[in-house]
């Protein structure tokens, strides 16, 4: 492989899968960029990023800029050949997209132009989309809005959850490295431009967007919205003023007569809720301030008591 500086600017395992890939394919990453520690769970624990953890364990320095446009500089000082980004979190400055001599390249999990933006895979299963795209992305001033250099398509299962196209989809980002880049660096890759007619807008999901609403949305788009939200970080409804998030669904197309929102009752492992068009199976749940259990364990605590009751 070509003797040229990589620098990675990457967040998520999905970002990790194209990481391995450049350092297994002999590409020479001198450092990696990522969003910085973000605090979890009760207790605010910080956690480091999954690219942060694989740098540290191939011995590659991090950066993590809160906010890269003010520290832009210390990008330019490593002196990179070409930058590789995916899923990395923020806007690239300008003064970065012009400095490497191969330009930025871009792992984007979408078939663009549709679904520009920081959610696209969530989009699409919230959408009901029956499939999708990876490509391999030059990145341009305007988000997402460069020459794509090649496409691989992915199709998504009717059941399929956002956290599970993601892992479906790191093979296709994979295959864009050992298949694409290489023609890409000598020059092969003319690039296909965007038609700006058909562009379609994926933002990051909004904190109002994770709550579903039996009463406006009918099963298949009630099924999608939550396909889209899970495992991270889940969609809820509100059941007597409490929150419930939904960790594992299907849906059960039916005729039912109770309106919407109506816990029926539980039933071979699921609790059954109705919605228009059919019934919600809840398999796994998390109650306000609880832990996540099954749709069994919630039975044999407050669930059985909470037939009947109708979420908001």
């Amino acid at each position: 492989m070509e003797s040229i500086n990589v620098v990675f600017f990457g967040t998520t395992s999905f970002s990790t899968a194209v990481f391995s890939t450049l350092l297994e394919e002999g590409y020479q990453v001198i450092a990696a960029v990522c969003q910085p520690d973000k605090p979890v769970g009760r207790k605010h624990t910080l956690q480091e990023p999954p690219v942060k953890q694989f740098a540290k364990e191939h011995g590659i320095p991090v950066y993590q800029p809160v906010k890269l446009s003010a520290e832009a500089e210390t990008v330019l000082n490593l002196k990179p050949d070409l930058i590789v980004t995916c899923a990395y979190g923020q806007l690239i400055p300008v003064s970065i997209l012009n400095a490497p001599e191969y330009g930025c390249l871009n792992i984007h999990p979408s078939p663009l132009p549709k679904y520009r933006g920081g959610a696209p895979i969530q989009r699409a299963v919230m959408n009901g989309d029956t499939s999708t795209e990876v490509c391999l992305m030059e990145m341009a001033e305007r988000m997402d809005s460069g020459r794509v250099y090649a496409r691989i398509p992915a199709t998504i299962g009717e059941d399929e959850t956002a956290s599970e196209l993601f892992d479906q989809l790191e093979e296709p980002a994979r295959q864009l490295i050992r298949e694409y880049l290489p023609s890409y660096l000598k020059g092969e890759l003319p690039g296909e431009v965007q038609d700006e007619s058909n562009v379609v807008i994926a933002p990051n999901i909004k904190r109002e967007e994770e709550q579903v609403h039996f009463q406006n949305e009918p099963l298949p788009q009630l099924y999608n919205h939550l396909r889209g939200l899970l495992d991270e970080p889940m969609g809820y409804g509100l059941l007597e003023g409490k929150r419930v998030k939904f960790a594992r669904v299907r849906k059960l197309e039916t005729n039912q007569e109770q309106p919407a929102g109506t816990i029926l009752g539980f039933a071979d492992h699921a609790m059954r809720i109705a919605a228009e068009g059919g019934i919600l199976l809840v398999y796994e749940l998390q109650m306000e301030g609880k832990s996540r259990m099954t749709a069994d364990a919630f039975y044999n605590g407050s669930g059985r008591n909470l037939i009947g009751k109708r979420f908001d």
